[in-house]
């Protein structure tokens, strides 16, 4: 539940930022040009929380104040920039189409048929080889690893 929160933390506040930035499209003669900054800053923003931020503290805005860590598997490292803007890729481009798709499938129960015994219905890994994890678990993970080699 941390994750959808902090994903909405993260629109949010992206939205916040961007709204305070640019003036409202509608009183000037120019919307269209309003709306295409507008959407260019939004991308900016996205792409400086989801990758930078993510690559400096292991977190975005919305998971720093979730307390959700970015890892890198299988060794709970710092994720590299090439794997973290696949993520951010994916979360922009293929995630919003997911209710379209959704709506357009036929019924659940017969894609939970589809699915091999024993698989999960939602993987464990994210992609790209990174895993979002609490950072308390993630203190205690170091705290165990450091004790087997001290």
């Amino acid at each position: 539940m941390r994750r959808y929160l902090a994903v909405g933390l993260d629109c949010y506040l992206c939205l916040l930022v961007v709204g305070l930035l640019v003036r409202s499209p509608l009183h000037s003669g120019r919307a269209g040009q309003e709306v295409a900054l507008l959407l260019v800053q939004l991308v900016a923003l996205s792409f400086a929380n989801q990758v930078l931020l993510t690559m400096a503290v292991r977190a975005s805005a919305g998971k720093l104040i979730m307390g959700v860590r970015v890892i890198r598997l299988p060794d709970a490292g710092r994720p590299g920039f090439r794997p973290l803007v696949v993520r951010w890729l994916y979360g922009l481009l293929w995630l919003p189409l997911q209710p379209w798709y959704r709506l357009r499938a036929p019924s659940t129960a017969a894609h939970a048929q589809e699915r091999p015994a024993g698989c999960p219905a939602e993987p464990l890994e994210d992609l790209a080889g990174v895993r979002q994890v609490l950072h308390r678990d993630l203190r205690h993970y170091r705290a165990a690893v450091a004790g087997r080699a001290g």
